[in-house]
C-alpha cells in the first residue's frame, strides 16, 4: 500500500467526511451506542423515581419507601453521570484517533507530491491545513454517530415527563455549591496544565511540517519518507496522547458539574419529603421544583450544535482535500529487484524536454550518455537550464518528454526507493534538518537502507569509522572534533575524568612551551590577562546561582568581600573609567558590536550607560548605590587581554591573585559547594572537555590558533586512543533549526559527507560547493576525481569554470539547449561556447 492510500486502498484526498467516524472504529462505535441506550434509560429512571416517591412514598407516609426510592434515584444519577462521561471518552478517542490519521496520511501524501507542487505553495498553507484545518473535522468524526444519536433518544425519552415550571425550591440545592466551588477549580488546574502541553506540543508539530516542507529537497532527493514519516507520526501521537488527557480533564469539569447540580433533586426529595410528611412543606412546590430540574431545550440545542459543526467541518475537510488532490509522479516502495544492488551508474538521456505549467521551455531536445564512473560537468550562462537537467536526471522534476535512463532503465519506471538507492543529491543551498549532527549525516542513507529512524547503531546502517570517513572526505572532521571537544561530559564519568586528566598533563608536557602564545594557562599564582576580571578572583566556575558572574555585582555579600578585601573600590573606579572610555569613544557611531569588541560594554545597553556617564559627570563623579552596582559589573566583566581601550591599573593585577585564598575561605564558609575551584590534578565537571585539557583559554580566537593547538590535541587523542570517542562526542552536537548553528561552508560540508556516506553509483551535484572557500573547492575536486572517477558517476552543475578541467567531459548549455560537449582541452581548441564562457571570466 502506497502512502497515499487509506486503509481501504482509497487516497486519502478521495475519502468522505463521514468515513473516518467508522473507519476501523466499528467497535468502539458499537460500544458507543450500546453506552448511549443505557445512558438514556438511567435519565429517564429519576424521572419515573420522582412521580413514585409522591404517589406512594410520600401520599402514604411511608418513610423506608422513601429511601429506597430516594436510593435508587442517587444511583441513577450517578450511574448517567458516570455513563455521560464514559460516552464523551469513547467520542473524544474515536474523534482524536480519526483526527490522527486524517494527519498521517495527508502527510505522507504530501511528502510525495510532485517539487512543482511545492513550488507554489507556501509552507505556511500546509502547516495550517494539517495542524489546525483538521481539528474541526476530527472532532465531528468522534460526534457523527453520538449527538444526533443521544439527542434524539432523549428528546423521545423525555417528552411524556417533562414540564416546564418556575422553580420555587432554589435554596434547597444552594447547599451543594460549596463543594462544586471547591471541586471545580481543582479539575479545571488540571485542564490548564494539560492545554499548555498541548499548545507546546501543536507548536513542535507546526515547526516540524515547516520545516520538512522547507527542506523537501532533500527529502524526495534521497527519498527519505520513511525517516520523515516516523519522525511526524511519533510527534502526531505523542500530540494524540495529550489531546486525550486534555480532554478529559474539560469532560471532567463538565461532568462533575452536571452531578452536583443533579444532586438537587435527591436533597429535595429527601429533605423536601421530610418536611412535607410534617406538614412544614407544600407538596405542590416541591413537584413544581423537582419538574423545573430537566430541562427539554438541552438536546435539541446539542443537535442544532452538530449541525453547526457539521457544516463547519464539510467546507473544511472538503477545501483541505482539493488543495492535496495531486497524484504523486513516482511510486516509492521497491520492487523485488536486484537491479540496485548491481547498478553500475550509466546513464542516458534522449530527446529530454522539460515545459513549466505557464508553457516555458526550460530544457529541449537533450541527449547525452555517460559511462559508469565518467564525471560530468554542466556549465553555461545563469538560466541556461543546467540545474533543471540535473534534477530531471534525478528525478526531482518529470520531464515533460524523453526518456532518462540509468544503466538501460527507465527511470520513470523505478520506484523512488529503488532509485534513491543508486542516486544521491548535494543541492547548492542543502538543507540541514534540527537534531544532531549525526542524525544530518545519516539521514541520505538511512533513507537508502530503508530504515524509519536514524540510530547509528540500527540494522544496515554505518559504523563509525565509516562516518568519519565521510566527514573527513568532505573536510568536516576537524569541525567535528570541535563540536566535540567542546562538549560538557556528563556527571560521575570518573574514569573519563580520569583519561582527560592524563591528557591534561600529556598536552603541558609536550606543548605548553610550544602554545604558550595561543593558551593562557591557569595558573594560581599569576593574573589571567585573557579571562575577566570575575574569574580572576574567583578562579574557578560558579555552579549556582547566587555567585553566578551575571548576578555578582548585585549581591551584597560579594561587595561586602571585596570591601574587606579593599578592592571595591578599586572595581568601581575602573569600573567609570571603562564607561567613560567607551561612551567618548563610540558616542555617535552605530551600534554595531563590532565596535564594543575593546569594551565589557556592549552595543544594546550602551544607551543605559551613556545615561550613567551623564549622571556622573553632573554629581562629580559621586556614583549612587544603584550607579556603582552598574558599574562594578562593567569591571567584573572587563577583560585585558581583549578589552584594550582602558588599561588595567597594576594594583589589581597584583592584588587579585593574592586575593584568590581569602575569597575561596569566604566561599566555603558562605556559600560552600557553590563554585568549583581550578585544580591542576582535578577535572572541572561543569565545564568543556577543551577546557579541562587545555586548563587555560585560547589568547587568539582566530583561525591559526585553533589550528596549531587542534593539531596538537588530535596527535594527543590518537596516542590516548580518544580520537574516535571525541569523533562520536562532536557528531552529537546540535546543529540548531535548519542547521543555523553552523556556517554556510560547514553545512554544505555536511550536505557532501551525507551524500558520500551513502556511496551512491550516481552523484548529482547542483554547485555544491559554491560556499566553500577556494582551498576546500579545490580539496573536493581533487577527492572527485582521485577517489570518485571509475566508481560513481558525477553530474556537476560548476559556477566557477577553473575547476572543471578535471572532469572526463564539459556539457555547455545556453537557453535550454546542450549546443556542446566534449573534454575540456578540445572544447577550447574548437573555440565555442565555453571558449568565450573561458574567454569572458579571464577577460
Amino acid at each position: 500500500m502506497t502512502a497515499e492510500a487509506g486503509s481501504k486502498g482509497t487516497p486519502i484526498v478521495k475519502r468522505s467526511l463521514f468515513s473516518w467516524a467508522m473507519s476501523g472504529k466499528l467497535r468502539l462505535q458499537a460500544a458507543l451506542v450500546a453506552v448511549i441506550l443505557v445512558t438514556v434509560v438511567a435519565r429517564v429512571l429519576p424521572l419515573e423515581m420522582q412521580k413514585r416517591i409522591i404517589n406512594q412514598a410520600i401520599h402514604l407516609r411511608r418513610f423506608d419507601t422513601l429511601l429506597l426510592y430516594c436510593a435508587i434515584y442517587l444511583l441513577a444519577v450517578a450511574t448517567a453521570s458516570g455513563l455521560k462521561f464514559a460516552i464523551n471518552y469513547l467520542q473524544t478517542l474515536i474523534g482524536q484517533r480519526a483526527m490522527t490519521e486524517m494527519r498521517k496520511e495527508l502527510y505522507h501524501h504530501i511528502l510525495t507530491l510532485p517539487m512543482g507542487f511545492f513550488r507554489k505553495t507556501q509552507p505556511g498553507m500546509v502547516v495550517s491545513s494539517l495542524v489546525t484545518e483538521l481539528n474541526t473535522a476530527g472532532s465531528f468524526a468522534g460526534m457523527a454517530l453520538a449527538v444526533p444519536l443521544t439527542s434524539v433518544l432523549t428528546l423521545c425519552a423525555f417528552s411524556a415527563y417533562l414540564i416546564w415550571l418556575h422553580p420555587l425550591l432554589a435554596l434547597v440545592t444552594l447547599a451543594i455549591y460549596p463543594i462544586v466551588v471547591f471541586v471545580i477549580p481543582k479539575l479545571q488546574k488540571g485542564a490548564n496544565r494539560a492545554n499548555k502541553k498541548r499548545v507546546d506540543v501543536s507548536r513542535e508539530l507546526s515547526s516540524r511540517i515547516a520545516e520538512t516542507v522547507s527542506g523537501i529537497h532533500e527529502v524526495q532527493g534521497h527519498g527519505a519518507f520513511a525517516v520523515e514519516n516516523k519522525r511526524f507520526d511519533d510527534l502526531v501521537d505523542r500530540l494524540l496522547r495529550i489531546r486525550i488527557v486534555w480532554s478529559l480533564w474539560r469532560f471532567g469539569v463538565k461532568v462533575a458539574n452536571n452531578f452536583f447540580v443533579s444532586l438537587g433533586p435527591f436533597i429535595v426529595f429527601l429533605m423536601g419529603g421530610y418536611f412535607v410528611m410534617r406538614g412544614s412543606l407544600e407538596l405542590g412546590a416541591m413537584v413544581a421544583f423537582l419538574s423545573a430540574q430537566e430541562k427539554l431545550y438541552d438536546p435539541w440545542k446539542e443537535l442544532i450544535e452538530f449541525y453547526q459543526v457539521y457544516q463547519d467541518a464539510s467546507v473544511r475537510y472538503g477545501r483541505t482535500m482539493e488543495y492535496f488532490d495531486v497524484e504523486p509522479e513516482m511510486a516509492l516502495g521497491a520492487p523485488a529487484s536486484a537491479v540496485a544492488g548491481r547498478a553500475r551508474g550509466e546513464v542516458e538521456v534522449t530527446n529530454l524536454k522539460f515545459v513549466t505549467e505557464d508553457g516555458i521551455t526550460l530544457l529541449d531536445n537533450i541527449s547525452l550518455r555517460l559511462a559508469p564512473g565518467e564525471h560530468l560537468a554542466l556549465v553555461g550562462f545563469s538560466g541556461s537550464g543546467k540545474s533543471t537537467l540535473a534534477y530531471c536526471i534525478g528525478q526531482l522534476y518529470r520531464c515533460t518528454a524523453g526518456q532518462v535512463r540509468i544503466d538501460g532503465r527507465d527511470v520513470s519506471t523505478m520506484s523512488k526507493a529503488e532509485l534513491m538507492r543508486t542516486v544521491g543529491i548535494v543541492a547548492q543551498s542543502p538543507f540541514i534538518f534540527t537534531g544532531t549532527l549525526a542524525e544530518n549525516l545519516l539521514y541520505a542513507h538511512a533513507a537508502a537502507a530503508g530504515s524509519e529512524t536514524l540510530d547509528a547503531g540500527g540494522p544496515g546502517m554505518p559504523d563509525l569509522d565509516s562516518m568519519i570517513e565521510a566527514l573527513q572526505q568532505a573536510g568536516l572532521f576537524i569541525d567535528v572534533l570541535r563540536f566535540g571537544m567542546n562538549a560538557v561530559l556528563p556527571a560521575g564519568r570518573e574514569a573519563e575524568y580520569d583519561t582527560m586528566l592524563r591528557v591534561r598533563r600529556s598536552f603541558q608536557t609536550r606543548f605548553g612551551r610550544e602554545l604558550s602564545r595561543d593558551v593562557e594557562f591557569f595558573r594560581h599564582d599569576r593574573f589571567l590577562r585573557y579571562s575577566t576580571l570575575a574569574e580572576n578572583l574567583i578562579f574557578g566556575v560558579p555552579l549556582k546561582g547566587p555567585l553566578d558572574y551575571r548576578r555578582l555585582a548585585g549581591r551584597g555579600e560579594f561587595c561586602a568581600f571585596l570591601q574587606g578585601a579593599g578592592l571595591l573600590e578599586d572595581f568601581i573606579v575602573l569600573g567609570a573609567r571603562l564607561v567613560e572610555r567607551t561612551v567618548k569613544l563610540l558616542e555617535g557611531l552605530e551600534h554595531d558590536e563590532v565596535f564594543f569588541r575593546q569594551s565589557p560594554i556592549g552595543a544594546a545597553e550602551f544607551g543605559r550607560y551613556q545615561e550613567l556617564y551623564r549622571r556622573l559627570r553632573q554629581s562629580g563623579g559621586e556614583a549612587e548605590s544603584g550607579d556603582r552596582e552598574a558599574l562594578l559589573a562593567v569591571a567584573l566583566r572587563f577583560t585585558p587581554g581583549l578589552h584594550k581601550m582602558v588599561s588595567l591599573p597594576g594594583r589589581l593585577e597584583e592584588a587579585l591573585p593574592a586575593a584568590r585564598p581569602a575569597f575561596r575561605q569566604w566561599c566555603e564558609r558562605e556559600f560552600p559547594g557553590y563554585v568549583a575551584f581550578y585544580d591542576e590534578n582535578a577535572y572541572i565537571p561543569s565545564q568543556s572537555i577543551l577546557t579541562n585539557i587545555l586548563f587555560g583559554r585560547l589568547k587568539n580566537d582566530t583561525d591559526q590558533a585553533r589550528d596549531r593547538v587542534t593539531q596538537a590535541l588530535v596527535q594527543l587523542l590518537i596516542e590516548e586512543d580518544l580520537l574516535e570517542y571525541i569523533a562520536k562526542t562532536g557528531m552529537q552536537f546540535h546543529v540548531g533549526s535548519k542547521g543555523d548553528k553552523l556556517s554556510g561552508g560547514q553545512r554544505q560540508k555536511l550536505a557532501i559527507a551525507r551524500v558520500l556516506l551513502k556511496q551512491p553509483k550516481v552523484m548529482i551535484m547542483d554547485e555544491a560547493t559554491s560556499a566553500l572557500d577556494n582551498n576546500s573547492q579545490t580539496r573536493i575536486s581533487n577527492l572527485l576525481a582521485r577517489r570518485y572517477r571509475g566508481r560513481s558517476t558525477v553530474i556537476a552543475v560548476v559556477h566557477r569554470l577553473d575547476s572543471i578541467a578535471g572532469f572526463d567531459r564539459v556539457a555547455v548549455m545556453k537557453a535550454g539547449k546542450l549546443v556542446e560537449i566534449g573534454p575540456y582541452e578540445t572544447l577550447l581548441r574548437q573555440k565555442g561556447v565555453l571558449y568565450e564562457l573561458v574567454h569572458g571570466k579571464q577577460s
